[in-house]
């Protein structure tokens, strides 16, 4: 069983959108709709859990259920902290020990399939791996002032992104004693490394942005245009411009 949990309970106050950053259109189709059709596109997965804000699970169930061809999905209400709205997602479906799950930013619609597959099966191998790309940029490590400390070697840096993939054992314990020792992670990752299992990166694409900052939809659309659609999102397109009514409506 391969589960995939979408954190998409933040406020997005980065964007200024004053809604929720994933309900905002992306090439005329929301971004939290892209990324759910773009993994239930592949044949791996087998459901799917979106965490929302407790205010927002009726309203994204309405909105779900208008939308053709996905995987069977759940909606949950989230936590105050990404970690907890993960946590969450994880306790709302039942599986095995070896079952795998995917935890994957609901605002990095373009993921590929290759990098999903990829994810799942290293999961399998090694029990928790990462999709990531090689830091592209020079990274300098400063104090509070802002002097420069340390300049590591880029080679060995990179740049983490989504989905990141456990085996159920492996991220329940990981989150079970953060929340036992009242530690907060930065990401998924970070949760596993503290219990001493390694995590093994997996090579993504510079494509699978996440969309964070009004810039990031002007480049997001500008990968859309470039490349094919997918078969989901193009069988969608007639019901989105219903499916953008309501989410204007319901933040008038």
């Amino acid at each position: 069983m391969v589960t995939v949990i979408f954190p998409a309970a933040g406020k997005g106050s980065r964007m200024q959108a004053g809604m929720n950053k994933v309900f905002m259109p992306l090439d005329g189709v929301p971004i939290l709709i892209r990324s759910l059709l773009q993994y239930s596109g592949c044949s791996e997965i087998d459901q799917m859990v979106v965490v929302v804000a407790a205010a927002e699970v009726d309203f994204v169930k309405a909105l779900l259920s208008k939308v053709q061809g996905l995987k069977p999905y759940n909606v949950v209400a989230g936590g105050s902290e990404r970690q907890y709205s993960v946590l969450n997602g994880i306790k709302s479906v039942h599986g095995c020990d070896d079952d795998i799950i995917l935890v994957h930013d609901a605002a990095r619609p373009l993921i590929s399939p290759e990098t999903i597959t990829a994810v799942i099966d290293g999961a399998k191998k090694y029990g928790g791996v990462i999709a990531a790309v090689a830091a592209k940029n020079t990274i300098k490590v400063c104090d509070g002032e802002g002097v420069v400390k340390e300049t590591p070697d880029r080679s060995a840096l990179w740049e983490i992104q989504t989905p990141q993939g456990f085996t159920r054992k492996i991220l329940l314990e990981a989150n079970d004693r953060a929340q036992a020792d009242g530690f907060l992670g930065t990401d998924d990752a970070s949760l596993v490394e503290r219990i001493g299992h390694p995590v093994h990166i997996v090579k993504s694409d510079y494509r699978n942005i996440k969309i964070t900052t009004p810039e990031d939809i002007i480049v997001g659309e500008a990968f859309i245009k470039s490349q094919e659609q997918s078969r989901l999102i193009e069988k969608n397109k007639r019901i989105m411009v219903e499916i953008n009514d309501l989410i204007k409506d319901c933040w008038q």
